[in-house]
């Protein structure tokens, strides 16, 4: 951490259980998705692989507590639903954005660096095994 960054103890639950929320990789999904604007929740089911119905359902509960999206019911037979970003949670968007295009940037020197310890430890493993 940098020197402007002070460590103060009684912070960090609290902030562990912001980035808890905000880091959680179907909350960085629908946060990014919503950034586009209002969606229902079959789009987002649609455009989120591999999320099942009851993490998407959590996940929007979630985001909803914790002030970073709106649920709208309209009421048509079956009811309407849209979800759409606060302005806190468009406020997260910046941060989101930025912690993906580094992760794109970085991506293959993360890739090279997990080949490279899968490798050594690996052989570490193999040289640790008795011959039978």
């Amino acid at each position: 951490m940098s020197p402007s960054h002070k460590h103060v103890p009684g912070k960090c639950p609290a902030v562990r259980e912001v980035l808890n929320r905000v880091g959680d990789k179907w909350s960085v999904q629908i946060v990014a998705l919503l950034g586009g604007g209002k969606k229902r929740f079959s789009e987002l089911r649609h455009s989120i692989e591999g999320i099942s119905q009851r993490m998407l359902t959590l996940t929007l509960k979630g985001l909803e507590r914790d002030g970073l999206i709106t649920r709208t019911v309209y009421p048509t037979i079956p009811p309407r639903v849209e979800y759409a970003l606060t302005q806190l949670g468009r406020s997260l968007l910046e941060p989101i954005t930025q912690l993906g295009d580094w992760a794109g940037k970085n991506r293959e020197r993360i890739q090279s660096a997990r080949e490279k310890y899968d490798t050594h430890h690996s052989t570490q493993r193999q040289g640790m095994r008795s011959p039978l």
